[in-house]
């Protein structure tokens, strides 16, 4: 089952870290560097839709990220607010459908509404799909799916001999969305961190020191380089 070496990733997953440590490096407080790392989400996806992937999901707020200082959660949100107001222009200049992955039922009653007519405006564009993991942890999702399943199963909708890989699938976020076939992790850390565990069984995974600011379309051809180099054999020879 090896794919061709010089194809290019049909859905890339990203870990958007070192946002923090590129703000201390200058100076800066670290809402700077969430700041310049907002910036920085137009940019890639544009490069990756010109190098002809399909698929980006970026990993913007986890289910852990509320334990940070108040302070920094607080500025996170304003930023998150500023941000898909700004997606809903960028997404209708690019062509770009958005969707938010993850559980935003804890998000302010106003951003959940932006999010819906972000989602809602974008839905018919045939740009690159670009996906967003808001409140998002893996773990909590699958909890979800199941919880989800269980009350299908109690109201006669879902039978033991339904339950497939792709019927668990339908009930993830990631509905509808294949699976990414590479992760890249910025700034040297080397761990999931609860992000899409069920949905990267088969990507490559990609690390690198850059910082994500600095992260480039030329550091994304690196990346994109490197997964053409691997084999991709999904558990066969």
């Amino acid at each position: 089952m090896g794919e061709n070496k010089k194809a290019v990733p049909r859905h890339v997953a990203i870990i958007l870290d070192g946002n923090g440590r590129w703000a201390k490096k200058r100076m800066l407080p670290r809402n700077a560097g969430h700041a310049a790392g907002s910036k920085n989400v137009e940019k890639i996806c544009e490069a990756a839709w010109n190098m002809g992937i399909e698929y980006v999901t970026m990993y913007a707020f986890s289910t852990e990220n509320w334990s940070r200082p108040q302070e920094e959660v607080d500025a996170l949100m304003k930023l998150l607010h500023s941000y898909l107001k700004d997606c809903i222009k960028t997404s209708k200049k690019n062509n770009m459908q958005v969707r938010v992955i993850g559980d935003i039922s804890r998000l302010e009653p106003e951003l959940q509404d932006k999010i819906k007519e972000l989602e809602e405006v974008s839905a018919s564009n045939t740009g690159l799909h670009f996906q967003v993991a808001l409140n998002y942890g893996s773990r909590d999702e699958i909890r979800r799916a199941v919880q989800n399943m269980v009350q299908d199963a109690e109201e006669g909708k879902l039978h033991k001999e339904d339950v497939t890989e792709e019927k668990i699938a339908e009930y993830l976020d990631t509905k509808d969305i294949p699976d990414p076939d590479l992760m890249i992790r910025t700034s040297g850390e080397q761990r999931l961190s609860n992000y899409l565990l069920w949905q990267l069984a088969y990507a490559e995974f990609y690390f690198t020191d850059t910082l994500w600011p600095d992260f480039n379309k030329k550091e994304l051809e690196k990346a994109v380089e490197f997964y053409q180099s691997r084999d991709r054999r999904f558990g066969g020879i």
